[in-house]
């Protein structure tokens, strides 16, 4: 069996989250490479979430997310690009937040 040390340490970055207004909002833009990933949808209404990788020009629709649903994204690997902005369109009533680590050697 091999015995390896790894060096990179795992970094939460700040949170990013936006309360829903009933068109499409800006809720954030990684400014690292996430290896952990959690999107809650904070609000008592579905939230369609959309990723951008062009500062919003390009809008790919990823996930509805029901009432108070949240999605973890947890396999260590890079998931999504550091720049990558997510929108979110709900109904006002609460927030939409997404946390993430990042891997800093």
């Amino acid at each position: 069996m091999s015995n390896f040390w790894n060096n990179a340490l795992m970094y939460p970055a700040a949170e990013l989250i936006t309360a829903m207004t009933g068109s499409t909002v800006l809720i954030g833009t990684l400014l690292h490479r996430p290896v952990k990933l959690i999107m809650d949808n904070q609000s008592a209404a579905p939230v369609v979430l959309y990723v951008s990788y062009d500062g919003g020009a390009t809008l790919i629709q990823f996930h509805t997310f029901p009432a108070a649903e949240a999605m973890i994204i947890d396999d260590d690997l890079y998931t999504l690009s550091q720049g990558a902005s997510f929108y979110g369109n709900g109904a006002a009533s609460g927030s939409f937040s997404i946390s993430y680590f990042f891997v800093k050697e």
